[in-house]
């Protein structure tokens, strides 16, 4: 069996000069990698958004229509989280070009793909389980794991945006957007 590929270890593909223009100094994300991202954010965020809904549906006397429900959801988030960590995975993914050429951020690009994993994880292991009950659910304990899933999403995510802000601006020197940062801390308070 041939090695798996490893998405954080250097190395130059044939494209990479072909990704960079005058404008856009190496290591620098390019504006297809950032719509790639955007894309499989875009995809998740909806597919959480409907687990929230469905989650929040009244389970009473109607536990196994809840269940449905959330399995359907479920089963959306799957799909979508498994396609955007394929997608992060790929060697000319936004965070395999950060893992490249950032090696001082290398390290974080690895810990956030360990987290996604553990995240995917534990999806499936919730559609197994949700799966394979038909009978006796706790619905109020099926949210609050599911709960604790999407609130792992959610900070997952604003890691990775964490990150890539800070790649971004390690290539250019500014942000992103018209962001600016946060104004110092003051060891006074201001006179009204």
């Amino acid at each position: 069996m041939a090695p798996a590929h490893d998405p954080d270890l250097p190395g130059r593909r044939p494209a990479d000069d072909d990704l960079c223009t005058e404008d856009t100094p190496p290591g620098a994300p390019d504006q297809r990698r950032l719509d790639e991202r955007t894309a499989d954010n875009d995809r998740t965020l909806a597919a959480m958004h409907q687990l929230e809904r469905a989650l929040s549906q009244a389970a009473f006397h109607r536990q196994r229509a809840w269940q449905l429900d959330v399995t359907k959801a479920l089963e959306v988030l799957d799909n979508a989280t498994c396609e955007e960590l394929a997608n992060a995975d790929q060697p000319d993914s936004l965070l395999s070009d950060i893992a490249r050429t950032q090696p001082r951020l290398r390290h974080r690009v690895h810990g956030l793909r360990t987290q996604y994993r553990n995240v995917r994880d534990t999806i499936t292991a919730l559609r197994r389980e949700l799966d394979a009950r038909e009978h006796d659910l706790d619905v109020g304990d099926v949210r609050q794991r599911l709960a604790w899933l999407l609130t792992a999403l959610h900070y997952q995510r604003a890691r990775e945006s964490d990150l890539i802000y800070e790649a971004y601006f390690d290539a250019f020197d500014r942000y992103p957007t018209d962001d600016q940062p946060d104004p110092p801390a003051s060891d006074t308070p201001d006179a009204p």
